[in-house]
């Protein structure tokens, strides 16, 4: 199937502008939020008093906690993160007129396996677009893309951790290049979020900062995987059918429309 990029585009707007796009933005919000503040407080407990408090006030937010507490809570954050982004794929695939309510069932549905493949998911794919980007920037383009569906996959489709990847290779298949353009939209996100904590770092504003770039980061990231969420329906016609968030199965076509 081909996909229309302008209908998923404007398909995933409509379906981020609604209760469920301000639930996940705000919980992306929090999560970036903890996940910063710990990184802060673990770098800044390796060094003495003095300097400790001259970094802190260069990095930003902090945790009254210890660096071994931190560095706990950063690897509980990664897995959350594993778990956020499960729920978010199911979510956003619902029935648009559905997208008002918040189901316990987006979030207690085998999380425990969804979680763990996606998380690690992230330490197989994550290392391999880096190391693709390092190698003349298109590998690592032609990888993201390939894997952009992993998500959904796992957690709209209940596909395991090797499943899952073929299933999104399978996805992106003859549309790649149109799918590019959401991977660059993702970098200049990136891009974007560093020259602006970048200037208030300078200005010795580093929270107000941290602050303002989570904002940014956290509305354009969950725009840009309602819009991945859009482009997924329209490109799984292949697969007949999953089991639905209530547990009931259904065609994934129905879904789409």
């Amino acid at each position: 199937m081909t996909l229309q990029l302008g209908r998923a585009i404007s398909d995933g707007i409509r379906r981020i502008l609604t209760p469920t796009g301000g639930i996940l933005l705000v919980v992306f919000f929090a999560i970036q939020l903890l996940t910063q503040a710990s990184i802060n407080t673990a770098v800044i407990s390796v060094f003495p008093d003095g300097p400790a408090g001259e970094i802190e006030a260069a990095l930003g937010m902090t945790l009254p906690v210890s660096g071994t507490v931190a560095g706990g809570l950063f690897v509980g954050t990664v897995v959350l993160s594993s778990a956020y982004f499960v729920v978010l794929s199911r979510a956003l695939t619902r029935p648009t007129v559905e997208l008002s309510s918040f189901p316990s069932d987006l979030y207690t549905r085998r999380m425990g396996r969804a979680t763990l493949s996606l998380f690690v998911g992230g330490l197989i794919v994550g290392p391999a677009i880096m190391i693709g980007f390092v190698m003349l920037f298109i590998p690592g383009i032609f990888l993201a893309v390939s894997f952009l569906f992993f998500t959904f996959a796992v957690g709209v489709e209940d596909q395991g951790l090797v499943d899952g990847l073929k299933r999104s290779w399978g996805l992106s298949r003859g549309n790649r290049l149109k799918l590019s353009v959401l991977v660059i939209f993702a970098g200049v996100i990136g891009f974007i979020s560093g020259i602006v904590g970048t200037l208030f770092d300078i200005t010795n504003a580093a929270i107000i900062g941290e602050l303002i770039v989570n904002t940014i980061n956290s509305i354009l990231f969950v725009l840009l995987y309602g819009i991945i969420a859009a482009a997924y329906l329209q490109l799984q016609g292949d697969n007949p059918e999953r089991v639905d968030t209530s547990g009931v199965s259904e065609s994934l076509d129905s879904i789409g429309s």
